[in-house]
């Protein structure tokens, strides 16, 4: 039986950490941040959030707020032909939730959810993409606003806590990964 789970989560959540985990059990990550990245180094910009958020922005003005699940799912499918799971890291929006659930079946919603002031710290301290805190915020406030994440987050039909610490986060996707695969009726 194949599985989608689509990570969603606000900034320094850790839903990159939960793609390493993914990763290190052979399982396959999409990541839609990865088209903005693409886009940039094909027009010759540089990756930063001024550049990423104006792509978003242009690519939802023309595919819709699903933009991201449109322009991934022929990559979704092709994985899809070879994987029995797949793992989306950064689903955002509801549409993207809606337009990817009527497409495909199996499909998980998993919420990798950290406090503000957690994300925040952590969003600081990274070394690449890093925000300060009022950037953090703004991103925060963003993406509720803007790109539906709220609804997305509210329904979702996991959710992990990462307040604690790496392995304790391994752990709870350990626990869910076994969850799904042995329920062969979700």
């Amino acid at each position: 039986m194949k599985h989608i789970i689509a990570l969603v989560g606000l900034p320094g959540a850790g839903k990159s950490q939960a793609c390493n985990f993914f990763k290190q059990k052979n399982i396959l990550c999409i990541r839609f941040g990865e088209i903005t990245d693409e886009a940039l180094k094909l027009k010759k910009l540089p990756s930063t959030e001024e550049n990423e958020k104006a792509f978003r922005e242009s690519l939802r003005k023309e595919f819709g707020m699903a933009a991201f699940a449109v322009k991934n799912e022929s990559k979704i499918r092709e994985a899809l032909q070879t994987a029995g799971i797949v793992v989306l890291d950064g689903l955002r929006s509801w549409e993207e939730y809606i337009y990817l659930k009527e497409k495909f079946t199996n499909f998980y919603l998993l919420v990798i959810y950290a406090s503000p002031a957690i994300r925040h710290k952590r969003l600081k301290e990274r070394s690449v993409r890093s925000f300060s805190i009022e950037e953090a915020r703004s991103r925060d406030i963003a993406e509720v606003e803007n790109l539906h994440i709220a609804p997305t987050i509210a329904l979702a039909d996991y959710l992990i806590t990462n307040e604690s610490t790496l392995e304790d986060l391994n752990q709870q996707l350990e626990t869910f990964l076994q969850k799904i695969t042995k329920n062969k009726n979700t």
